[in-house]
């Protein structure tokens, strides 16, 4: 049976990059983190060090007892106490809008473009990577609050996005055709497929997305 992370690497691996994975330390922590197949060093410059899927499954798994505190405790605190996460409209705790969401936003895009060409054999950017594709609400939240649609919540009506019974896709909602619409178009240019659809009892319109493969 695999050993669980020491303490000093789940710390580690709980303040990694949220979207990217990647890792800081030192050079011995990192490599042994390699050596148990939970990390490995990007054969690019610079050379950083990111979580593998092995490691992203730590990451998200549920912590164990006593684990309640540090950066297990972060990962799973709401909204507004450090731990970024896009928003998927509708939450009971929002993080506050401002400049400094909107720099969280804007670097955590960038990261996840960096994911993309890091993952894509052709180094692509203009589609989906596997990431996107198991967290299917988290990624199309991502790309619609980084394109500057603004989600429901305090401020006002906005986008919600809603997991469905469909593999490989995500059911996206807004307060008038016009900004279905406006969300179908960022979407589409963020590398996702995205049609309109009617609720067949409540008869309200809604984007049915999921992720480009070519």
């Amino acid at each position: 049976m695999t050993r669980p992370p020491t303490a000093a690497q789940r710390r580690l691996i709980d303040t990694a990059d949220p979207v990217t994975g990647r890792l800081r330390g030192t050079e011995a922590q990192l490599a042994a983190l390699v050596r148990r197949g939970l990390a490995f060093r990007h054969p690019r410059p610079p050379h950083d060090h990111f979580l593998t899927p092995a490691g992203h499954r730590i990451r998200e798994a549920p912590p164990g007892p006593g684990a309640a505190s540090g950066a297990g405790a972060a990962r799973q605190a709401p909204a507004g106490t450090g731990v970024f996460a896009a928003r998927v409209g509708g939450e009971a705790e929002a993080p506050a809008s401002g400049p400094a969401r909107l720099r969280e936003v804007h670097s955590a895009w960038q990261g996840l473009l960096e994911l993309r060409r890091m993952t894509h054999p052709d180094g692509a950017v203009d589609r989906p990577c596997g990431w996107e594709r198991t967290h299917l609400v988290r990624a199309a939240a991502l790309a619609l609050e980084a394109a500057g649609h603004r989600p429901d919540g305090p401020e006002g009506p906005g986008y919600r996005v809603r997991a469905t019974a469909q593999p490989e896709a995500v059911a996206v909602y807004a307060p008038d055709a016009a900004g279905l619409t406006a969300c179908a178009a960022t979407l589409e240019r963020a590398g996702w497929q995205a049609g309109e659809y009617t609720e067949p009892r409540t008869r309200r319109r809604y984007l049915l997305a999921s992720p480009r493969r070519i």
